[in-house]
């Protein structure tokens, strides 16, 4: 089992520790953490690294657990990060073939961040063609009891997450940047398809 904190269309690591576990585990109970992937993820544009970052109710700097943490509809984020993700990935292989579904997914205004950030994972985990279990902790006393789980919490950060390198395949922007290791599961879906499923668990 693996327990990890629950990320925005989390990076290409996330899935990679997943593939054979026998459920998934999300830390609902942690306090919520700035600069990490709870509200933010990575893809690669023409220029390099596109950082999409949710916007939350009461600023980065609070101090709530995530079940608590709010997004802010002040402003129209989604439409902003859609179109970053189309203007970077129209040119990709398989982008037709999510578009209009992902479309759908960014038609969705939940209240929480973890609400958002569990339907993108299950949106993703469905593309991939994983039947893995996901479910969020019961407790904080569960999350931390020692030896239940492999713990990944806060292993890979935006400041770290080049360092590490689960898998290479062809970017749309690698002659120009070139390869960008570990962005968000939606660039490799982008351009592997579900093939994707497959490379994660070789």
């Amino acid at each position: 089992m693996l327990l990890s904190e629950i990320q925005y269309f989390p990076p290409i690591t996330f899935f990679k520790s997943s593939y054979g576990q026998t459920h998934i585990y999300l830390s609902q109970y942690e306090i919520y953490r700035k600069t990490s992937f709870r509200n933010r993820c990575l893809i690669a544009g023409a220029n390099g690294i596109i950082s999409l970052s949710v916007p939350l109710q009461h600023g980065r700097n609070q101090q709530a657990p995530m079940h608590a943490v709010k997004i802010a509809w002040s402003e129209p984020w989604q439409s902003q990060h859609w179109k970053s993700i189309r203007s970077a990935y129209n040119r990709s292989p398989f982008f037709d073939h999510y578009c209009d579904d992902l479309d759908l997914l960014f038609s969705r205004k939940p209240e929480r961040l973890m609400d958002w950030n569990l339907g993108c994972l299950k949106w993703v985990m469905d593309k991939l063609g994983w039947a893995i279990p996901v479910r969020l902790t019961d407790s904080p006393e569960q999350e931390s009891a020692p030896g239940l789980w492999e713990d990944h919490r806060n292993e890979v950060l935006p400041k770290n997450h080049g360092l590490f390198v689960p898998l290479k395949y062809r970017q749309v922007f690698e002659e120009r940047t070139g390869f960008l290791p570990n962005l968000s599961i939606l660039d490799l879906l982008f351009n592997r398809g579900k093939e994707a499923g497959i490379l994660l668990g070789s």
